[in-house]
């Protein structure tokens, strides 16, 4: 069965990995193996080729990682997949799925090759729902794309990754210090947001932040508290935004869609216009906010940026830290 499957010849000007790849691609093309098929195991092609294991190996690996192959515990190899024509496969790991999560992911999709297969999943902020994510599918693909969000001692857990095939998103980890990282300064973002709307800000009595704590990045605080040290202003910070009364005259930063909504509802309700009885700043930009209540003033990270750098770590294997490009927009809300 091995000389049928796998063929390796010394007379070609190609590493010997690459040959058991090609041929266990060329038998499911030609139909010699069909999906769920058991192939040669590692030491029978190792001993029939003359091979080491590693070299072997490596290209089982290669094949798992392209969804071609699975492998089972003391039974061995089979065809996982006859899809041949996939290249390279990413897991993408987010924390939780929103408008501009999407945004992200559609700039990331169209930046990479058409050969290149990405599947989704979410962590939904929960750690062992995580752990259970990576383990399960570690070694299955060819990069792993992590937004970690606020997960702690996550460490352990991605170390069971190849690390020259992990790249870490949105957030900058002191523990994961030695991947790849595109990621957002939130308090720096914060900060520099408020001072790009400061001229808009000055006609307002009080500018206060909605901050539940819990998933949303303490740099928002952070940022907008020593902004309002520096600049003088007036503030106050809120946990929730629902059973908070509305005045005239304050301005409101808001870092989720639900909160945005309650309080465009609720100064609908009182007669209050949004960018002249109050004002109204949103964290994170989406082309929804460009229209409600004839448009809303965002300080967000450029996500279509962020997908597209991500790609270009993730084709090219890049290193390093990028940190995203952040502004404010301004909008008929403030």
């Amino acid at each position: 069965m091995a000389k049928k499957i796998i063929k390796i010849s010394s007379e070609k000007n190609q590493a010997k990995y690459r040959q058991i790849i090609q041929s266990v691609v060329n038998s499911i093309t030609d139909g010699l193996i069909k999906k769920g098929d058991k192939i040669p195991s590692i030491n029978e092609t190792a001993t029939e080729f003359n091979l080491s294991r590693d070299t072997v190996m490596l290209a089982f690996n290669e094949l798992k990682a392209r969804g071609i192959l699975g492998a089972i515990p003391g039974k061995g190899y089979f065809v996982e997949s006859d899809n041949v024509d996939i290249v390279k496969r990413v897991m993408l790991v987010f924390d939780e799925l929103n408008t501009f999560k999407d945004e992200l992911y559609n700039a990331f999709i169209d930046n990479l090759p058409e050969d290149t297969h990405v599947d989704i999943y979410f962590h939904h902020f929960d750690i062992n729902v995580f752990s259970s994510l990576l383990k399960e599918r570690a070694g299955k693909y060819s990069a792993y794309v992590i937004m970690p969000a606020n997960l702690s001692g996550i460490l352990p857990v991605i170390e069971m990754l190849p690390n020259d095939k992990v790249y870490i998103l949105d957030r900058m980890i002191d523990e994961l210090h030695a991947y790849p990282v595109i990621y957002q300064s939130f308090d720096e973002d914060m900060y520099n947001g408020l001072n790009a709307a400061y001229p808009l800000l000055k006609k307002y009595t009080k500018v206060i932040l909605a901050y539940p704590g819990g998933k949303e990045p303490e740099g928002f605080l952070t940022g907008f508290e020593q902004f309002c040290s520096d600049k003088k202003v007036k503030y106050e910070v809120y946990d929730q935004i629902k059973n908070k009364p509305i005045k005239k005259g304050e301005v409101y930063i808001l870092p989720t869609d639900r909160m945005l909504i309650n309080l465009v509802k609720r100064c609908w309700e009182m007669g209050l216009k949004i960018g002249e009885d109050v004002g109204v700043i949103s964290i994170n930009d989406s082309a929804l906010k460009e229209v409600v209540a004839s448009g809303i003033s965002t300080i967000s990270t450029d996500f279509k940026e962020m997908g597209k750098t991500l790609a270009d770590f993730v084709e090219n294997k890049k290193t390093g830290a990028v940190k995203n490009v952040s502004r404010f927009i301004q909008r008929n809300s403030l």
